[in-house]
């Protein structure tokens, strides 16, 4: 069942936007943003980036 889960999930991915060491801003199928994997300094680094070159981002911060 993980497998159709993770299979499933992947198909909401829409495109890899940037990456922060280990964390990857990527936009999904529905149009939102998400940052996977990252630290507090990645995310402060993500959103540093986002504030100057895709402000209309809206950040959602998944743990992996």
């Amino acid at each position: 069942m993980k497998t159709r889960i993770a299979t499933l999930q992947n198909h909401r991915i829409r495109h890899l936007i940037a990456r922060f060491g280990r964390a990857r801003l990527i936009e999904r199928a529905d149009g939102r943003a998400e940052l996977r994997g990252a630290s507090p300094d990645e995310q402060t680094e993500a959103k540093e980036w986002i504030s100057l070159f895709d402000h209309h981002t809206i950040l959602h911060v998944t743990p992996e």
